[in-house]
C-alpha cells in the first residue's frame, strides 16, 4: 500500500506538526493498526489560525468571482487525479469499502464545479424606487470568517461542502474535521495549497471537540458557525452561536422512515434498500432506519431483504470483494450490541445477525429484527449501523402518522406506484428530503437539509450560498 497521508495542522497557508504538540493516534478499524499521530492544535494555533482567516477575509471577500471559480475548478480536477491515493487513506482510517471512498471522492469533484459555476450567479437586484430620483440596490455580502466542524463518516464530503461553499462566497473558513478519520481533511488542504488558494482562506485544525468549537465559536472574529453531527451536540453548538448571534448552518441526524406500499415493485424495493442499507455500514445520516412495510407486501419484502443482506460480504475495505467494512469506532460495537438486546427485552425477533462478528476489528453484521415496538430504542433512537427494524402497517394515514411521531426530519423514502399515494405521502411526511422510487439526495444541484431536530438550513442546489451571505440593501439620490 502507498504511505498514509502526512498528518499536520495547515494554518496560514503552512502545514504544521510537532513543536511538542499534543497528537493522538489514528487508528485502522479494521486491522486495529495505528496509521499515524495527529497534531492538536493549542490556543495559539487557534489564534493563529483565527488571525490569518481574518486577515484573509479582508482581501479575499473582494476578489473575483472568476478567481474563486477558476480556484475551486482546479481542486475539482486534482480531487478527480488523487482519487485513488486518497480513497485508498480513506477506507484505512475510516472503514468503508475502496470502492465507496473513491466514489466518495470523485462525486465531491462534482460539488467543487458546482460551486466554481454558481458562485459566478450571486446576484444583488434593483428595486422600483417610490419617487424618480432615488435608487434602490440590494447586494450579498461574504459573512466573514467562518468556523465548520465536520464528522468521521464522509470526512472528505462534508468537509469540501462548506469549504467550496464559503470560497466561493467570498469567505474564509477554519475547519476542524474529525479525528478519527483525518487524510480526507489533510488531502483536501493540500489540493486547495496546490490549486493556489492565498493563504489563510482555509485553514485546518484538530483538538478535542468541545474544546476548540467553544474557543472558535466565542472568538468575535467568527461571524459563521457550520456543523453535520449528532442532534444533541448540535444544539449545544447552536445555542452558543445564538447566544454571541452568529449565522448557523446544522445538518443533524435523522431516523429515515422507509414506507413501502402494497402496490410498489417489492423484489425491486427489497433489493435496492438493502443495498442502501449497508452503505457505510449503515453510518450514514439519511440511511434507512425504520422500515414500515404494509401487509399485503410484508412476508414478500421480508423475504427479499433478509435474502439480499445474508449474502453481503463483510470485512475490511481494501480486500477484494468487500461489500460492507467494519464500524468507524469501538464504541459503536457496544451502541448496535445495545440496540438488539433492547429490541430482545421487548420481545422483538432477530431474523439476520444481532451480534459482534468474532475476528479482529469492529464488525457487526447486517442485522434485521422484527415483531418490535414502536416505543423500542430502535424506532426512536437513530441507529447509525447496519441494524434494520422491519414492521407491518395496514394504511397510509396510520403509516404517515407514525413516520412522523419522531423529532426528527431529515430524510424519508417511498416505495409506490400510485400517483395518489405518491403526492399524499411526499405532501404530508416531515422530512427535509423525500425519495420515491429511488435515492435522489445529496446531488449538488440539489438542497440537502432537515426539519425540526434534523438542522437549520441547507447545503448544495441554489440555497448553497444562503449560509455565507448576508444582504445590504442600499439606497441614494
Amino acid at each position: 500500500m502507498s504511505q498514509y497521508e502526512a498528518l499536520s495542522l495547515y494554518i496560514d497557508g503552512e502545514f504544521v506538526s510537532g513543536g511538542g504538540r499534543k497528537t493522538q493516534d489514528v487508528i485502522n478499524p479494521a486491522t486495529l493498526e495505528v496509521l499515524g499521530q495527529l497534531p492538536h492544535a493549542s490556543e495559539a494555533d487557534l489564534d493563529r489560525a483565527l488571525s490569518a482567516a481574518q486577515r484573509a477575509f479582508d482581501s479575499w471577500k473582494h476578489s473575483s468571482p472568476m478567481e474563486r471559480s477558476a480556484i475551486l475548478r482546479k481542486a475539482a480536477q486534482l480531487s478527480r487525479d488523487r482519487a485513488q491515493e486518497i480513497g485508498l487513506n480513506m477506507t484505512r482510517d475510516q472503514g468503508k469499502p475502496l470502492v465507496e471512498s473513491v466514489g466518495e471522492i470523485i462525486s465531491c469533484a462534482d460539488h467543487c464545479d458546482w460551486h466554481a459555476e454558481e458562485c459566478r450567479r450571486i446576484y444583488g437586484r434593483v428595486i422600483p424606487p417610490r419617487t424618480p430620483n432615488v435608487r434602490q440596490i440590494v447586494v450579498r455580502e461574504p459573512i466573514g470568517v467562518c468556523a465548520a466542524f465536520t464528522p468521521w463518516n464522509f470526512p472528505y464530503n462534508q468537509a469540501i461542502r462548506k469549504i467550496s461553499a464559503a470560497i466561493g462566497a467570498g469567505c474564509s473558513i477554519i475547519l476542524k474535521g474529525p479525528e478519527d478519520s483525518p487524510s480526507a481533511v489533510m488531502a483536501i488542504a493540500r489540493i486547495f495549497h496546490d490549486a493556489g488558494l492565498p493563504k489563510g482562506v482555509l485553514n485546518i485544525v484538530w483538538g478535542e471537540p468541545a474544546q476548540v468549537s467553544d474557543y472558535l465559536i466565542r472568538s468575535p472574529i467568527v461571524r459563521k458557525v457550520s456543523f453535520t453531527g449528532s442532534v444533541p451536540v448540535g444544539k449545544q453548538l447552536a445555542a452558543l452561536a445564538g447566544a454571541h448571534m452568529k449565522r448557523i448552518t446544522m445538518e443533524l441526524g435523522g431516523h429515515s422512515p422507509v414506507l413501502v406500499f402494497d402496490d410498489a415493485n417489492i423484489e425491486q424495493a427489497a433489493k435496492s434498500l438493502a443495498k442502501f442499507k449497508i452503505r457505510n455500514a449503515g453510518q450514514v445520516c439519511v440511511s434507512p432506519t425504520r422500515f414500515y412495510v404494509q401487509e399485503k407486501a410484508y412476508d414478500q419484502f421480508l423475504d427479499i431483504f433478509v435474502g439480499a443482506l445474508k449474502n453481503i460480504q463483510v470485512g475490511d475495505g481494501t480486500a477484494q470483494g468487500t461489500e460492507m467494512g467494519p464500524l468507524a469506532h469501538e464504541r459503536r460495537i457496544g451502541s448496535m450490541s445495545a440496540f438488539v438486546e433492547d429490541a430482545r427485552q421487548r420481545g422483538a425477533t432477530i431474523e439476520l445477525g444481532g451480534n459482534p462478528l468474532s475476528q479482529t476489528g469492529y464488525f457487526f453484521p447486517p442485522t434485521v429484527v422484527t415483531n418490535i415496538k414502536d416505543d423500542a430504542k430502535l424506532m426512536t433512537e437513530e441507529p447509525f449501523g447496519p441494524i434494520a427494524p422491519v414492521v407491518k402497517f395496514s394504511d397510509t394515514d396510520e403509516v404517515l402518522a407514525r413516520a412522523n411521531s419522531l423529532p426528527f426530519g431529515l430524510s424519508s423514502y417511498v416505495f409506490t406506484n400510485s400517483l395518489q399515494t405518491a403526492t399524499k405521502v411526499s405532501n404530508t411526511l416531515e422530512a427535509g428530503m423525500v425519495n420515491i422510487n429511488h435515492f435522489g439526495s445529496a446531488l449538488p444541484e440539489t438542497p440537502f437539509g432537515g426539519v425540526k431536530d434534523s438542522g437549520i438550513g441547507s447545503e448544495g442546489g441554489s440555497e448553497t450560498f444562503d449560509g455565507y451571505l448576508v444582504t445590504k440593501f442600499i439606497t441614494h439620490v
